[in-house]
């Protein structure tokens, strides 16, 4: 167990999913843990319906289920209580407390809409409750959205309608991870304090992984793209598997790795056969963090596409800049806050696909163009989202809230989260891999088959190329 220090902490009750719950938030809690327990003492409260998988995090803190919280803090009550709520059902139990035990809010989404839906289907087992509580809200526009939602016909006017009403109303204040997020809670509930605290990442070892490209079957002229995390119907599948089609044509061996798992809402297969990329499209399905480090490590390129957006900043996303990897995003929502010359922003017109295809072409061609801006996208975490920065900002946002002495870590970190290792990478299953058959040919002589807004857009990057 780890030591004590005679001086005062402050308790706090951290409220969030852990692993083996599947859901970016349990990694980000787990690796942000050790650097707030330098500051207070903490007890983390995970659903009730499933034992912790994380051996370092139950030796190091207490960890107990979420039906003990309220009895916990009747009998010693905590200095603050933090609840992580996000857009999934994997929040459902602290959302159920939440309601009951007040505390500060770390809203990872600012819709919620598909969260109430879940909640009232599954929890309450109310969907005429859910259609009044959009009503209440939005009207008979809402009714409308609401009624569809309810049979089974997924409608994205639900982006306007976020439905986070109900947990802000119970939050004694809010804690966003992007200006995006902050600006809209201060619209819907203006009396809450907000504040905004950079989300941390880990900042992980380069490393050279050519053995393990050859393990997975990808030859020295493959061109590997990768997309990071659960894909639902907003993470532009259809774009990428578009563009695929047309670096392929163009003599590209590009490659695209799903890594991750599939919403059923996503017609995946349909996609693939339709752009005929049967033989260059490989599925990993949901995997732990060394794995999914692993095929970051693998990738050339990154693609982080969604939209429309839940507001959310996406921890994937900064995984990807922290391991230097040059990263495509869509140009809207919290996005926006990432500057332009750190990932390549696609824009969300009739030109999306053409874009995408002539900016990864330049990646492909000019391999240092591509290693600039993920050396950008780098020294970006680095400055920005480091996760010693994100626990100090989370301390001096709650010491603010309760009026708290100014935060000072008393304790080392808890425990290293990434400790170096010489030990192999992780084994991954090979996947089958078809390479093409037509070797790429030079830019200047056969560009991809673009239109003509394409073509240009391909000429200015050429241009911005040269500048650098």
């Amino acid at each position: 167990m780890r030591w004590r220090v005679s001086v005062y902490m402050r308790r706090i009750a951290y409220c969030s999913p852990i692993n083996p719950v599947p859901s970016g938030i349990s990694d980000y809690s787990e690796e942000l843990l050790p650097y707030l327990s330098q500051y207070a003492e903490i007890t983390v409260y995970h659903d009730s319906s499933s034992a912790p998988s994380n051996r370092q995090l139950m030796h190091h803190m207490p960890v107990r289920p979420l039906n003990q919280l309220i009895g916990d803090h009747h009998r010693h009550a905590y200095d603050t209580v933090i609840y992580h709520m996000g857009n999934s059902a994997a929040h459902s139990e602290i959302y159920s407390v939440a309601q009951q035990l007040p505390g500060v809010v770390v809203l990872h989404d600012l819709v919620l809409h598909h969260f109430m839906l879940q909640y009232y289907a599954n929890i309450i087992k109310d969907l005429g409750a859910y259609h009044q509580l959009v009503t209440q809200h939005y009207g008979q526009a809402g009714a409308a959205v609401a009624a569809r939602m309810m049979r089974g016909i997924f409608d994205d006017a639900v982006f306007g309608m976020p439905l986070c009403q109900p947990v802000l109303a119970h939050a004694t204040a809010v804690i966003s991870h992007s200006h995006y997020v902050a600006d809209a809670v201060q619209r819907i509930a203006p009396h809450l304090p907000i504040h905004v605290v950079p989300m941390g990442v880990p900042i992980l070892p380069m490393r050279d992984v050519t053995a393990l490209r050859h393990q997975l079957g990808f030859g020295d002229d493959a061109f590997i793209m990768a997309s990071f995390g659960h894909v639902n119907p907003y993470k532009r599948t259809d774009q990428i598997l578009r563009t695929l089609r047309t670096l392929r044509r163009a003599g590209v061996n590009a490659h695209h790795i799903i890594v991750g798992s599939i919403s059923p809402n996503v017609p995946h297969q349909r996609m693939i056969m339709r752009t005929n990329t049967q033989d260059a499209v490989h599925i990993t399905g949901y995997v732990a963090a060394d794995v999914f480090n692993a095929y970051v490590d693998v990738a050339d390129v990154c693609i982080n596409l969604r939209h429309p957006t839940a507001g959310e900043t996406s921890a994937s996303l900064l995984r990807l800049l922290a391991a230097g990897k040059p990263t495509f995003i869509t140009a809207s929502g919290s996005f926006l806050e990432i500057p332009r010359d750190v990932a390549v922003h696609v824009p969300l017109d009739a030109h999306e696909v053409d874009f995408l295809a002539a900016a990864l072409f330049l990646c492909y061609q000019h391999r240092e163009f591509a290693a600039q801006v993920g050396d950008n996208a780098r020294a970006f975490v680095q400055a920005q989202h480091t996760l010693p920065q994100s626990a100090a900002a989370y301390m001096q946002v709650l010491a603010t809230l309760h009026g708290w002495e100014p935060p000072t870590p008393i304790l080392p970190v808890g425990w290293d989260v990434h400790p170096a290792s010489d030990a192999p990478l992780p084994q991954l299953a090979p996947q089958r891999i078809t390479p093409t058959t037509r070797a790429p040919l030079p830019l200047a002589h056969q560009p991809p088959a673009l239109s003509g807004a394409g073509a240009r857009i391909q000429a200015v990057a050429e241009q911005l190329f040269r500048k650098q």
